[in-house]
């Protein structure tokens, strides 16, 4: 098999993230939906398989790169997901309360922010709509790049996501947060007007999860629990970012992730800061996946070098 060096770099992490799962779900006894996880487990591995025929058989570079990059997205998004729910219980106080004052400082309050926009439901439900489509806009980001043989900027891609995830992970993991609806309550007035994707009952389960931790895990029942930093806010920022260049598409998403800063705000539950740190950590992660990419490159060329030119048969 053949994989490009931030194929073999993010292979490598799902591999180390799939032991710490391991260790971890036997270590707190925590039951697993393994027919469930199964067939995504499937999928992203025969979306690399479909990947390694287009590589070897069918000697189609783009399409190998595209199922690669989306097996591997699958399968990431399974073994990190599972690895941050094995994080709970956390010991530690969430900081949502210092999060709301340093909102406070700068003259936001996620309550009044949301009751004015319950004063406009259409848009609210416009809203909502736009949050959900996170997840689906990084899929057609590695469909685009890929078919369109910028694979280059699909490897930098799939590295920004997955630092990205491992620093929001870490940075929750030290100072936990569940989001401004973890500690306001709204009128019900407010909520009927403009019901919220994650809303108070949500970010309460989600803290009793955090305080009595996860006993099963299973695809069809998975929470969004990080606060701070908003990823969402990281997958917006990384669908712009490397979209923009795109003409016949990159308007488009601009256009769709400024409308996705308010609607992480609203119908995210979260604090303005955690938008804030969602963007630093984008900043950092797409710096250290270029450098991380320039460097297995380099590593590669030298490989290729040193080897000895093979000679054919006299």
């Amino acid at each position: 098999m053949v994989f490009l060096p931030a194929e073999r770099i993010i292979i490598t992490v799902i591999a180390a993230l799939a032991v710490l799962d391991g260790i971890l779900l036997w270590s707190k006894d925590v039951g697993i939906d393994v027919v469930g996880y199964a067939g995504m487990v499937g999928c992203g591995l025969g979306a690399m398989a479909l990947g390694q025929f287009y590589r070897h058989v069918r000697r189609n570079a783009s399409i190998a790169a595209t199922a690669t990059a989306a097996g591997l997205f699958i399968l990431f998004t399974i073994a990190g997901s599972v690895f941050n729910y094995l994080l709970f219980p956390i010991v530690r106080d969430p900081v949502d309360p210092a999060l709301a004052r340093f909102d406070a400082f700068f003259g936001f309050n996620w309550p009044l922010f949301v009751e004015w926009a319950s004063h406009y439901p259409r848009i609210g439900m416009v809203l909502r709509v736009v949050y959900a489509t996170s997840l689906p806009q990084l899929l057609v980001v590695i469909f685009v790049l890929g078919f369109s043989g910028r694979l280059r900027i699909l490897q930098h891609f799939l590295l920004t996501g997955v630092i990205g995830a491992l620093l929001a992970i870490i940075c929750w993991s030290f100072f936990p947060s569940y989001g401004a609806s973890s500690i306001y309550s709204l009128p019900q007035a407010v909520t009927d007007a403009v019901p919220l994707a994650v809303g108070p009952d949500y970010n309460a389960g989600v803290v009793e999860l955090g305080r009595s931790g996860a006993t099963y895990i299973s695809p069809k029942n998975v929470l969004g629990i990080i606060g701070f930093p908003s990823f969402h806010t990281v997958m917006a920022a990384m669908s712009v970012v490397f979209m923009i260049r795109i003409r016949w598409v990159g308007p488009a998403f601009l256009v769709l992730n400024t409308v996705m800063m308010p609607a992480v705000v609203i119908q995210g539950g979260h604090n303005l800061v955690d938008v804030i740190g969602g963007l630093v950590v984008f900043t950092i992660s797409y710096a250290l996946a270029a450098v991380a990419l320039r460097q297995t490159e380099s590593g590669s060329a030298r490989t290729r070098a040193a080897s000895p030119a093979i000679k054919a048969p006299l």
